[in-house]
Protein backbone atom coordinates (compact mmCIF):
# COMPACT_ATOMS: atom_id res chain seq x y z
CA UNK A 1 0.00 0.00 0.00
CA UNK A 2 1.29 3.10 -1.13
CA UNK A 3 0.97 6.64 0.64
CA UNK A 4 0.79 9.68 -1.71
CA UNK A 5 0.92 12.01 0.65
CA UNK A 6 -1.21 13.63 4.13
CA UNK A 7 -2.95 16.74 4.66
CA UNK A 8 -2.73 17.88 8.31
CA UNK A 9 -6.07 20.31 8.38
CA UNK A 10 -5.63 22.26 11.43
CA UNK A 11 -8.85 24.34 12.82
CA UNK A 12 -7.37 27.51 14.73
CA UNK A 13 -6.60 27.52 18.02
CA UNK A 14 -8.69 29.88 20.94
CA UNK A 15 -9.60 33.41 19.52
CA UNK A 16 -10.76 36.47 20.66
CA UNK A 17 -13.94 36.56 18.20
CA UNK A 18 -15.18 35.69 14.54
CA UNK A 19 -14.15 38.29 12.61
CA UNK A 20 -11.39 38.24 10.28
CA UNK A 21 -9.13 40.36 12.36
CA UNK A 22 -10.13 38.24 15.60
CA UNK A 23 -6.53 37.33 17.14
CA UNK A 24 -5.63 34.40 19.26
CA UNK A 25 -6.36 34.44 23.32
CA UNK A 26 -3.14 34.50 25.42
CA UNK A 27 -4.39 31.19 25.98
CA UNK A 28 -4.55 30.66 21.57
CA UNK A 29 -1.21 31.70 21.51
CA UNK A 30 0.24 28.87 24.00
CA UNK A 31 -1.65 26.45 21.83
CA UNK A 32 0.09 27.67 18.66
CA UNK A 33 3.34 26.92 20.51
CA UNK A 34 1.95 23.84 21.41
CA UNK A 35 0.71 22.62 18.09
CA UNK A 36 4.63 23.62 16.78
CA UNK A 37 5.99 21.30 19.03
CA UNK A 38 3.74 18.63 18.20
CA UNK A 39 4.38 18.63 14.51
CA UNK A 40 8.21 19.60 15.07
CA UNK A 41 9.22 15.90 14.15
CA UNK A 42 7.03 15.52 11.03
CA UNK A 43 7.74 16.64 7.58
CA UNK A 44 5.82 19.50 6.52
CA UNK A 45 6.61 20.05 2.61
CA UNK A 46 3.84 23.18 2.24
CA UNK A 47 1.81 25.01 4.36
CA UNK A 48 -0.99 27.05 3.44
CA UNK A 49 -3.94 29.16 6.00
CA UNK A 50 -6.95 30.68 5.68
CA UNK A 51 -6.32 34.76 5.39
CA UNK A 52 -8.14 35.14 8.97
CA UNK A 53 -5.68 36.36 11.24
CA UNK A 54 -6.29 33.95 14.29
CA UNK A 55 -5.40 31.16 11.29
CA UNK A 56 -2.20 32.95 10.13
CA UNK A 57 -1.26 33.01 13.94
CA UNK A 58 -1.95 29.55 14.46
CA UNK A 59 0.60 28.22 12.28
CA UNK A 60 3.26 30.94 12.49
CA UNK A 61 5.07 29.22 15.39
CA UNK A 62 5.49 26.39 12.85
CA UNK A 63 6.13 27.66 9.46
CA UNK A 64 8.59 30.05 11.90
CA UNK A 65 10.59 26.62 13.02
CA UNK A 66 10.24 25.21 10.02
CA UNK A 67 11.32 28.32 8.01
CA UNK A 68 8.32 27.23 5.29
CA UNK A 69 6.52 30.07 4.16
CA UNK A 70 2.67 30.49 4.73
CA UNK A 71 0.45 30.14 1.66
CA UNK A 72 -2.68 32.15 1.93
CA UNK A 73 -5.73 30.38 0.36
CA UNK A 74 -8.84 32.62 0.60
CA UNK A 75 -10.30 29.14 -0.31
CA UNK A 76 -9.62 27.90 3.25
CA UNK A 77 -11.96 31.25 5.02
CA UNK A 78 -14.61 30.27 6.89
CA UNK A 79 -17.92 29.90 5.53
CA UNK A 80 -20.32 32.70 5.55
CA UNK A 81 -23.77 31.29 6.63
CA UNK A 82 -25.34 34.91 5.95
CA UNK A 83 -24.62 38.33 6.11
CA UNK A 84 -27.84 38.91 7.80
CA UNK A 85 -28.35 38.45 11.97
CA UNK A 86 -29.36 35.39 12.89
CA UNK A 87 -30.69 34.96 16.78
CA UNK A 88 -31.36 31.18 15.82
CA UNK A 89 -27.84 31.03 13.88
CA UNK A 90 -27.18 27.12 15.40
CA UNK A 91 -30.47 25.57 14.42
CA UNK A 92 -29.88 27.07 10.53
CA UNK A 93 -26.51 25.87 10.09
CA UNK A 94 -27.56 22.69 11.59
CA UNK A 95 -30.42 22.46 9.32
CA UNK A 96 -27.02 22.93 6.22
CA UNK A 97 -25.77 19.74 7.16
CA UNK A 98 -29.14 18.08 6.56
CA UNK A 99 -29.69 20.28 3.39
CA UNK A 100 -26.44 20.78 1.31
CA UNK A 101 -28.15 22.97 -0.75
CA UNK A 102 -29.94 25.35 1.46
CA UNK A 103 -28.61 29.02 1.48
CA UNK A 104 -29.47 32.00 3.71
CA UNK A 105 -29.22 36.14 2.53
CA UNK A 106 -26.04 36.60 1.90
CA UNK A 107 -24.58 33.07 2.28
CA UNK A 108 -22.64 30.26 0.97
CA UNK A 109 -24.60 26.80 0.70
CA UNK A 110 -22.98 23.85 2.84
CA UNK A 111 -22.18 22.51 -1.03
CA UNK A 112 -20.91 25.81 -1.89
CA UNK A 113 -18.27 25.96 0.96
CA UNK A 114 -17.50 22.34 0.81
CA UNK A 115 -16.60 22.29 -3.07
CA UNK A 116 -14.13 25.49 -1.87
CA UNK A 117 -12.43 23.68 0.08
CA UNK A 118 -12.32 20.21 -1.41
CA UNK A 119 -10.64 22.24 -4.71
CA UNK A 120 -7.71 22.98 -2.18
CA UNK A 121 -7.52 19.84 -0.73
CA UNK A 122 -7.66 18.49 -4.67
CA UNK A 123 -4.72 20.31 -5.55
CA UNK A 124 -2.59 19.29 -2.77
CA UNK A 125 -3.22 15.44 -3.88
CA UNK A 126 -2.34 16.20 -6.98
CA UNK A 127 1.27 18.42 -6.51
CA UNK A 128 4.74 16.76 -5.29
CA UNK A 129 4.70 17.24 -1.34
CA UNK A 130 4.05 14.96 0.62
CA UNK A 131 3.25 16.20 3.77
CA UNK A 132 0.59 19.57 3.35
CA UNK A 133 -0.83 21.46 6.77
CA UNK A 134 -3.91 23.36 6.02
CA UNK A 135 -5.11 25.82 8.38
CA UNK A 136 -9.04 27.32 8.80
CA UNK A 137 -11.92 26.80 10.41
CA UNK A 138 -14.81 24.49 12.39
CA UNK A 139 -17.45 25.41 9.35
CA UNK A 140 -15.55 24.50 6.43
CA UNK A 141 -13.54 21.66 8.12
CA UNK A 142 -16.46 19.89 9.67
CA UNK A 143 -17.89 20.08 5.53
CA UNK A 144 -13.83 18.64 4.29
CA UNK A 145 -14.47 15.67 6.43
CA UNK A 146 -18.35 15.29 5.53
CA UNK A 147 -16.92 15.20 1.84
CA UNK A 148 -14.56 12.12 2.17
CA UNK A 149 -16.72 10.57 4.84
CA UNK A 150 -20.84 11.04 4.56
CA UNK A 151 -21.33 9.90 8.14
CA UNK A 152 -19.39 13.35 9.26
CA UNK A 153 -21.89 15.91 9.96
CA UNK A 154 -23.70 19.06 12.77
CA UNK A 155 -23.34 16.65 16.02
CA UNK A 156 -19.18 15.81 15.01
CA UNK A 157 -18.85 19.55 14.63
CA UNK A 158 -20.10 20.08 17.84
CA UNK A 159 -17.89 18.09 19.35
CA UNK A 160 -14.36 19.92 17.80
CA UNK A 161 -11.70 21.82 19.67
CA UNK A 162 -9.50 24.83 19.46
CA UNK A 163 -7.53 23.32 17.68
CA UNK A 164 -8.34 21.02 16.02
CA UNK A 165 -6.27 18.45 14.11
CA UNK A 166 -7.10 15.31 11.35
CA UNK A 167 -4.98 13.98 9.34
CA UNK A 168 -5.98 12.88 5.98
CA UNK A 169 -4.58 10.37 4.05
CA UNK A 170 -5.07 9.67 0.03
CA UNK A 171 -3.82 5.89 -0.61
CA UNK A 172 -4.77 3.93 -3.13
CA UNK A 173 -7.09 6.36 -4.48
CA UNK A 174 -8.99 6.48 -1.43
CA UNK A 175 -8.62 9.12 0.98
CA UNK A 176 -9.24 8.21 4.95
CA UNK A 177 -9.25 10.41 7.83
CA UNK A 178 -7.98 10.10 11.53
CA UNK A 179 -8.48 12.98 14.32
CA UNK A 180 -4.29 13.43 15.72
CA UNK A 181 -5.26 16.00 18.27
CA UNK A 182 -8.00 17.27 20.52
CA UNK A 183 -7.36 20.49 22.37
CA UNK A 184 -7.86 18.88 26.60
Amino acid sequence: MIVLNKIYVIRHCEAEGQSPESQLTEKGFKQAGELADFFYEVKVDRIISSPFIRAIQTIKPLADNLKIDIEVSKSLSERILSDKNMPDWFEKLKSTYEELDLKYEGGESSREAMNRIVGVVEDIFNAQSQNTVIVTHGNLMSLLLKYYDGNFGFEEWTNFSNPDVFELKLENNQVSNKRIWVEK
